[in-house]
């Protein structure tokens, strides 16, 4: 079961071009478009990607890290393996900081705080995850409201995740009953509809350039 639903999603034509942000002969960083794939599925009809269409003029790049399909911004890539493992293990070491922004369904009862909730496979829901005390990982995001938003109800915020599970944000928004607008796997069907897009942005990114070691932050405005 869980194959055939990896396979029979088929991402619809983006026509949304890669816009580069910076280039050195070590990294590339882009704005990634939403409804791209950071990489081509294992299905054929999912070929367009961030990786896909890079590769043919930086044919040794490879992605640091993803962003979710729907996801849009800031996105780091090697151009070689060297590079790729240096800042594979800053991700890894969680010396990367990285602000997303977002907009939620209803209005945040505090101006800030933590979500700190461990998160899960869910092998009955997959591709989705699933909050769960005793066989989650250790997720936690922290949040700041920026805008307080009427007709119907919306709370725009940034988000700074400490951990780096799949699909955090998504989850961590829905469990606290403010579900990310546009957001197919953890929205209702109305949260859905009130926006052509998961709106969520991977707004900065804050890393220790592989070669120089100074620190430096890329940025990319939210589209929404």
């Amino acid at each position: 079961m869980d194959k055939n639903i990896i396979d029979n999603f088929v991402a619809p034509p983006c026509s949304e071009k890669i816009e580069i942000l910076y280039e050195d002969e070590y990294m590339l960083v882009i704005n990634k478009p939403s409804g791209l794939l950071s990489l081509s599925g294992k299905n054929p009809k999912n070929k367009d990607s961030v990786h896909y269409r890079l590769v043919k003029d930086y044919p040794t790049v490879t992605l640091a890290h993803r962003l979710d399909f729907g996801t849009s911004g800031v996105m780091l890539l090697a151009k070689n393996k060297q590079v790729n493992a240096k800042l594979t293990q800053q991700f890894q070491a969680r010396s990367v900081n990285k602000g997303y922004e977002s907009i939620l369904a209803g209005h945040l009862r505090n101006e800030e705080g933590v979500i700190d909730l461990p998160i899960a496979k869910d092998a009955a829901l997959f591709p989705r995850l699933k909050i769960c005390n005793q066989e989650g990982k250790e997720a936690r995001s922290k949040y700041k409201v920026l805008e307080r938003l009427t007709g119907p109800s919306r709370t725009r915020v940034k988000f700074t995740p400490l951990t780096g599970r799949t699909h955090q944000l998504r989850l961590h928004s829905q469990a606290i009953g403010h579900p990310i607008l546009g957001c197919d796997l953890y929205g209702s069907v109305e949260t859905q509809g009130l926006a052509s897009r998961l709106l969520l942005h991977a707004l900065d990114i804050t890393i220790k350039h592989p070669h120089s070691q100074k620190l430096i932050t890329f940025t990319s405005p939210s589209p929404f």
